[in-house]
């Protein structure tokens, strides 16, 4: 129990932290989903094969990837406030580079510091959200944050569209790093003082119930360490391969391969596909808004009753794979409608992370909420660079480009369906919760 539970935030404050780490994350996921739509261009421009522009699009994912450890130990130690926003500042670095850069490795190395600098934005805020907010607002909280992500995936497709013209890929990374300046700005300074006067609040609750149980700070060794308790837990292990399999392969193809689906599986035109793209994020907006809706009034999770967790995620993920086998085998024109179902029923992702971090006590939860960050990454680096080379790979052995790409959706398919039956039959549960 936090020891300032009487401090939390509400009001225009609570609104304001709220507005700041929805803002970076807004950016963030622009950033990991741009390449949807860039990506032919970027394929044109720099003569890049199926596996170039996988393998660069998921350099993103090897620095989100590389921070996530490290991450939660800094959110632990440091807060939020000052953890984010200092990664933001490598992420307007990693900006400008790919931005400039001519060589494929330039642009790799700026994707990977892209993806480094923006490792914070959905990690830091719930961290924030479990300090700084009442328990049960926590659901409605990650939900409201996966809607604010998804209106950057949507900034990212007809918007991108339309400036591409105007400024060029080159012209937009730019535009992008000053965005990411202004929101490391508003996160170091405008909640400065929110999270100078909670934490003498804390500070001095804990005195009067502990006034001599002052906890030493840990090496940063000790603190790593740490992350042995929660990957030995049985409960993050069998949520831990959703996010690995499930969430990572769903990452992969709203962030770059559902672009080249609809055009070379549906027929079309980039236009279409930009729109269809649109379209696909705002259902996925419309599922998450619908979660912060429902989670904190049916759903249990930090509440002693309602819908168990474990059972709304196996129904919506296991609807997901009815919706990619149904992509698989209808191949006509009007199918995009499909990958709209498809997003609703992935929304129910959003209900891990939360519910993750109550299953672990609150000094631990940085690094509960960072560790499944972490395979979730891990996971869409190796679906997104994967599914380029099964692509390359099937079409090197006589499949033609259409019958490749539904050969490399097939193998991600089984891979899910084997990890939603391990999940099922899984009997571990939440030890705190």
């Amino acid at each position: 129990m936090n020891p300032a539970s009487g401090s939390k935030l509400t009001g225009s404050r609570a609104a304001l932290v709220f507005l700041c780490f929805a803002s970076a994350y807004l950016l963030s996921y622009a950033l990991r989903s741009v390449n949807a739509v860039v990506g032919p261009v970027l394929m044109q421009d720099l003569h890049l094969s199926n596996t170039d522009l996988g393998i660069l699009t998921a350099a993103y994912f090897i620095g989100f990837s590389a921070m996530q450890l490290p991450l939660g130990v800094w959110l632990d130690q440091y807060g939020a406030r000052r953890t984010e926003s200092c990664l933001l500042a490598v992420g307007v670095l990693g900006c400008l580079l790919f931005a400039w850069s001519d060589s494929f490795a330039g642009l790799c190395l700026g994707r990977t510091l892209i993806g480094a600098g923006v490792s914070s934005c959905l990690m830091g805020a719930f961290k924030g959200f479990r300090l700084w907010y009442p328990l049960g607002l926590q659901s409605s909280l990650a939900s409201s944050m996966m809607v604010a992500g998804t209106a950057g995936a949507l900034a990212s497709t007809v918007p991108v569209t339309l400036a591409l013209p105007l400024l060029g890929w080159r012209g937009l990374f730019v535009l992008v790093a000053l965005l990411l300046a202004l929101v490391a700005l508003a996160l170091y300074f405008g909640l400065q003082k929110v999270e100078q006067e909670f934490n003498a609040a804390s500070s001095s609750a804990a005195t009067l119930q502990h006034p001599s149980s002052a906890r030493p700070a840990n090496s940063f060794l000790h603190n790593i360490a740490g992350y042995g308790e929660i990957f030995r837990h049985p409960y993050f292990r069998r949520l831990g391969l959703l996010g690995f399999v499930n969430h990572g392969i769903f990452i992969a193809l709203q962030t770059l391969w559902a672009g080249p689906w609809m055009i070379k599986v549906l027929g079309k035109t980039p236009q279409q596909s930009s729109q269809i793209l649109f379209a696909f994020n705002t259902c996925l907006l419309l599922g998450y808004l619908a979660l912060a809706w429902v989670a904190p009034r049916y759903i249990r999770s930090g509440r002693a009753t309602g819908w168990a967790v474990e059972w709304v995620v196996g129904l919506g993920l296991g609807a997901a794979l009815l919706v990619q086998v149904a992509i698989l085998a209808l191949p006509f024109s009007w199918a995009w409608v499909l990958w709209l179902l498809l997003t609703l029923c992935v929304a129910v992702t959003a209900l891990i992370q939360t519910h993750l971090s109550l299953t672990f006590p609150e000094h631990l939860a940085g690094r509960a909420n960072s560790a499944y960050n972490l395979l979730i990454f891990v996971g869409a680096f190796f679906a997104q660079a994967g599914i380029g080379w099964l692509i390359d790979f099937f079409a090197a052995h006589q499949f033609t480009s259409v019958a490749a790409m539904r050969a490399a959706l097939a193998v991600c398919v089984l891979l899910q369906f084997l990890s939603v039956l391990r999940f099922a039959l899984h009997p571990a549960r939440p030890s705190v919760a």
